[in-house]
């Protein structure tokens, strides 16, 4: 397997590119017949973008250059909103959506955010490569797009502060924290006893440092990126929710490829996405001796005590109600039960 160097990660997660870059694919003799165009919100130096490149020459290569798949990174064509319009209407092919994104229009896709649903990435994978995935999957394709089979990583959730490091639910009560625009996160966090505030990702450093809010919570290497580490005292190895972005393509075009094609792009695409959620598990690794170097403390949480809080506030109900029974019950066959 390809190694990625930490390094050219770190350097491309933490600048954005000058101007609009776009991956190309090698050129054969003749012109390509099928142009697959897409989409992503993330640097040319992250790992979905490192991967994808690579799917996009071995897309080439096996069709002896009759597909090319061109790649426009770092939110080249827009925002999240903006590309997710764009798939649907067919002026991008693919595009990488994280759950939470894909929930504004399939809501039942961020039930991989149910609070620490997920005690680690076994029990991640054995529901999105299994039951959770292809019930989502399926409301994907319902909704006239086309979803591959490999989710790619996004990263576990963890929680930092500058006040006394958070050790299990009572050291949430009254906390003011800063959380994304997203009901399930609000909904969690008022159930923890927290107070949450919804702030744009780019109030969040001047939020930490005037005390606006005291905490925040977002997966290692944005913690690393936006130098959160200076306004911050301490980070609870939570684990409160996963993440992760999905493949989708539109739908009309997807099934208008010849089967041939189908299979070239499936296998690239879902086997890059494998290496990809490697890269990210070696880079959380790599972020968090950095993060300490930096001042930055860690401590594990006793993660029981958030479940049973969360349990006590309703708010496993009240999601499994929201989600249905059927959603729920291929969640809980992989975690246990919840609700």
């Amino acid at each position: 397997m390809t190694t990625i160097s930490r390094r050219s990660i770190l350097k491309g997660l933490s600048v954005a590119p000058a101007a609009a870059t776009l991956f190309t694919v090698p050129r054969y003799a003749k012109a390509a017949e099928i142009t697959l165009r897409y989409g992503n919100n993330l640097p040319l130096s992250h790992p979905l973008n490192i991967r994808a490149k690579e799917a996009a020459d071995r897309i080439a290569k096996e069709t002896n250059g009759r597909v090319e798949m061109l790649i426009f990174p770092a939110n080249q064509l827009g925002g999240d909103t903006d590309m997710l319009s764009q798939v649907r209407n067919g002026a991008l092919t693919f595009f990488t959506p994280s759950a939470l994104v894909i929930a504004t229009l399939v809501p039942v896709a961020a039930i991989n955010a149910v609070g620490f649903a997920f005690k680690d990435y076994n029990q991640v994978w054995a529901a999105m490569d299994g039951p959770v995935g292809a019930f989502v999957r399926k409301a994907i394709a319902d909704s006239r797009l086309h979803a591959l089979e490999t989710m790619w990583d996004n990263g576990f959730r963890q929680m930092t502060t500058s006040g006394a490091p958070i050790k299990d639910a009572a050291g949430m009560r009254g906390l003011k924290i800063r959380v994304p625009v997203s009901p399930i996160s609000i909904s969690m966090f008022s159930g923890l006893g927290a107070a949450p505030a919804s702030l744009q990702f780019s109030e969040v450093y001047t939020a930490l440092q005037t005390k606006v809010v005291d905490a925040q919570e977002n997966p290692l290497p944005i913690i690393q990126v936006a130098k959160l580490y200076e306004v911050q005292t301490s980070c609870a190895m939570s684990n409160h929710i996963w993440d992760g972005y999905w493949f989708i393509a539109n739908g009309r075009q997807w099934s208008s490829m010849p089967a041939d094609v189908q299979e070239i792009v499936s296998r690239a695409i879902n086997e890059a996405g494998l290496k990809q959620r490697q890269d990210i598990k070696t880079l959380n690794e790599s972020v968090q001796a950095d993060l300490q170097s930096k001042g930055l403390t860690f401590n594990e949480c006793d993660t029981e005590s958030f479940r049973a809080k969360l349990r006590e506030a309703g708010f496993y109900k009240e999601w499994k109600q929201k989600f249905g029974p059927e959603a729920w019950g291929h969640l809980e066959s992989v975690v246990g039960t919840l609700a």
